[in-house]
């Protein structure tokens, strides 16, 4: 899931990977590529190479996915196919390409800034302050996950709790520093028995109660990485509701000029 100081960017896929995990901040393209390095030793799990890996395990200096979100609601589901441009951690793309009505609505991200381009009435519309809680594509995300970035390191203090029986693996438990602002109070995430992939995080609000779960699975190939190609977001105060995010494709470190990334191309692409 920012991904964010909030559910965060995680990094490459872009905007939306973002949202699965807290994300990252500094300069995407002085990220290294996750290590291959084992994280397990005589049975002891290396946190902070752990937390590391995790950081890096998407980011990319920049990036072209295809994806599908699928957000199922009590008395509808309903999905959308879309591409996704991305560079650095400061500006993404998302355009819808599927189904015939939803084509052509897009998201562009630049800094903390964030517009809808809506091509029904042929209007670009900036997300202000007051709307940045309400759900993006009609989805259990927010605009404002889409905007927000934490550090797992500057943001977070986190110890390794120990293993993990349902989810299998090692649970590790991330605390907001004080004077942190944002949503989440702590989130606890579980990582594969080898310490190499995400597998389920439990976001906690201010009040230290659970607001959502996060869910990563089906691991593939793209390119020379291996990551979960699909989330769940399931939150908890809503019964029947959850988001799915499939990635279709990842490109990493594909060629987008800065041009991608502004309003004039935003309408223009439609």
């Amino acid at each position: 899931m920012r991904l964010f100081r909030q559910a965060g960017r995680v990094g490459a896929a872009g905007v939306l990977v973002a949202c699965a995990a807290g994300a990252v901040r500094g300069a995407a393209a002085d990220a290294p590529e996750p290590t291959t390095r084992p994280f397990v030793r005589d049975g002891k799990l290396d946190l902070d190479a752990v937390v590391d890996h995790f950081e890096n395990l998407y980011r990319s200096a920049s990036s072209v996915s295809r994806a599908e979100l699928i957000v199922t609601k009590p008395r509808r589901k309903k999905s959308m196919r879309m591409t996704i441009w991305t560079r650095g951690e400061d500006r993404a793309l998302v355009v819808v390409d599927e189904p015939p009505r939803e084509k052509g609505t897009a998201t562009l991200k630049v800094d903390k800034n964030l517009w809808n381009y809506l091509p029904r009435i042929q209007r670009t519309i900036r997300i202000p302050p007051s709307m940045m809680l309400s759900p993006w594509m009609g989805s259990d995300f927010t605009n404002d996950d889409l905007v927000r970035e934490s550090s797992f390191r500057e943001d977070y203090t986190y110890e390794l709790v120990g293993r993990s029986e349902s989810p299998a693996g090692w649970l590790i438990r991330f605390q907001a520093k004080e004077g942190v602002v944002g949503l989440w109070k702590r989130f606890e995430l579980v990582v594969s028995p080898d310490g190499r992939l995400p597998v389920e995080a439990k976001y906690f609000d201010r009040r230290d109660r659970l607001a959502r779960t996060m869910v990563w699975d089906e691991v593939k190939p793209f390119g020379t990485r291996r990551v979960p190609s699909h989330m769940t977001l399931v939150p908890t105060d809503k019964q029947g509701y959850k988001t799915e995010m499939v990635y279709l494709d990842i490109d990493y470190d594909a060629d987008v000029p800065d041009s991608t990334f502004s309003l004039s191309r935003l309408e223009q692409r439609r």
